[in-house]
């Protein structure tokens, strides 16, 4: 597991990468998330969760929009950098709980934000569950995850294998970690957890298109490729090659 210390270093690394296709990849996930968070935050008063909130980037946005904000993670040590926040965010609370057995009182969130966890749980589905369980009728969950086939994931399997790992730190020159990614799903399989965890897909989404080697090598050329690739193959049936899908989805 990752330490604290580095998700931190690692996220300063994603979103502000000397190279454009990595930094483009990674905001173009955040500013759709933010954007998502944006319009469908409810009127106040609501209460929000963020299930796994890694190096915390969207707490802030979040305690902005909500009354109460709660973050959960199954590992305290994961927690550590949020609890260093609540001084700036006295409606942030912390709690220790997994989502797939959650001990959270139920219907006691109006939105629930979950982007790339599920990927991390072996049961997928127990987690949507959980989420749903925790949503009031009606309430947003949005979510993001990896797409299964991507060239980005297919290619992490190769780049961060014990001792290639190190090559690709040095092609970086930043630092780069194991994804941790045991539970890769195509679009079919999400869309399916998200039908029997009862859940309606209100909108969906895909981006991130990365080419092998182009990405590291070819520079701010290589991104007007990947980005014009991107326009031409979102919402077909190649989506599946982009790197994120994201859903919003209703408790129905």
């Amino acid at each position: 597991m990752a330490s604290e210390s580095e998700l931190v270093a690692l996220q300063e690394a994603l979103y502000r990468s000397s190279n454009p296709t990595r930094r483009a990849l990674h905001c173009a996930r955040r500013d759709w998330i933010i954007d998502a968070l944006r319009r469908h935050a409810p009127a106040p008063p609501a209460r929000t969760l963020e299930v796994g909130p890694g190096s915390c980037i969207y707490l802030p946005v979040l305690a902005r929009l909500f009354d109460e904000v709660m973050a959960t993670d199954v590992e305290a040590a994961y927690l550590k950098h949020a609890a260093s926040l609540r001084h700036s965010l006295p409606n942030l609370q912390l709690a220790l709980d997994n989502i797939c057995d959650t001990a959270l009182p139920p219907a006691s969130f109006d939105l629930i934000l979950c982007t790339e966890v599920v990927e991390h749980i072996a049961d997928s589905a127990a987690a949507l569950r959980g989420m749903r369980r925790l949503l009031k009728p009606g309430g947003v969950l949005v979510l993001s995850t990896p797409q299964r086939y991507s060239p980005l994931e297919q290619a992490a399997r190769i780049a961060l294998l014990p001792g290639v790992i190190e090559i690709v730190r040095r092609i970086y020159k930043e630092p780069v970690l194991e994804t941790g990614h045991i539970n890769l799903m195509t679009a079919r399989t999400v869309q399916r957890q998200l039908r029997e965890a009862r859940f309606a897909v209100r909108e969906q989404h895909q981006s991130g298109m990365y080419l092998p080697l182009l990405a590291e090598f070819g520079g701010a050329g290589a991104l007007r490729l990947e980005q014009w690739l991107e326009r031409k193959v979102r919402g077909t049936v190649a989506g599946g090659l982009l790197w994120t899908q994201y859903y919003i989805a209703r408790a129905a």
